[in-house]
């Protein structure tokens, strides 16, 4: 499958990734790590994939975030590499109303957030850190498009973003295709072994 942002080829391939989950994209990546320590903080329990749109601030600082949502294409997740640090939000309602509002797919945030009940009473997905009431700083400096990190897992701007209930994952474009189908062939094996325990004709040979 060709893979061009926006495109009908891009809506095929997120349809596909939406129908799987973050640990058996994980098990097809090899097994990296990907983003640890991050968690939804978001209602509901449908997948998030778009394409990352990195930002990368000093910690506690949210004024390339502001930036940021002013660049959103239908699509994007904003990816935010915050360094880890949890003593200020880095977000809160206001601004996933924002990203909501003009098309983006979600936040990722190695950082915290705060006004999390009413985040919490939406399905738009937000994943952070820690939640914390503390406003951010304003005064920059920050980063836009530029290859972040987040505790253990690398995003390039464009990179495919996939978040659930276990976590999030990332990775190239250039991978998806073979990826979707090594993962779409895992889950067949998967549902065909709890078949087979619903059944209760299980030989426990399967090994991964």
């Amino acid at each position: 499958m060709t893979y061009t942002p926006n495109s009908a080829e891009e809506t095929a391939l997120f349809d596909r990734f939406r129908k799987t989950a973050t640990a058996l994209i994980s098990d097809n990546l090899d097994r990296l790590p990907g983003a640890v320590g991050l968690r939804p903080f978001h209602g509901g329990t449908e997948l998030m994939v778009g394409r990352a749109l990195t930002v990368k601030v000093a910690a506690g600082d949210n004024q390339t975030i502001h930036r940021a949502l002013e660049q959103i294409t239908p699509g994007d997740v904003i990816v935010v590499d915050g360094d880890g640090d949890t003593s200020r939000a880095l977000i809160g309602g206001i601004m996933v109303a924002i990203a909501r509002s003009r098309g983006a797919a979600g936040f990722v945030l190695n950082g915290a957030v705060r006004d999390t009940a009413e985040i919490g009473a939406d399905t738009f997905p937000v994943f952070a850190r820690a939640a914390i009431h503390r406003g951010p700083y304003k005064n920059g400096p920050g980063r836009i498009n530029v290859p972040v990190a987040l505790h253990g897992m690398v995003v390039a701007p464009g990179d495919i973003v996939v978040g659930d209930s276990d976590g999030v994952v990332a990775f190239a474009p250039a991978e998806a295709g073979a990826l979707i189908e090594a993962t779409e062939a895992q889950a067949r094996k998967e549902q065909a072994i709890m078949d087979e325990i619903a059944a209760g004709t299980y030989t426990g040979a399967y090994a991964r």
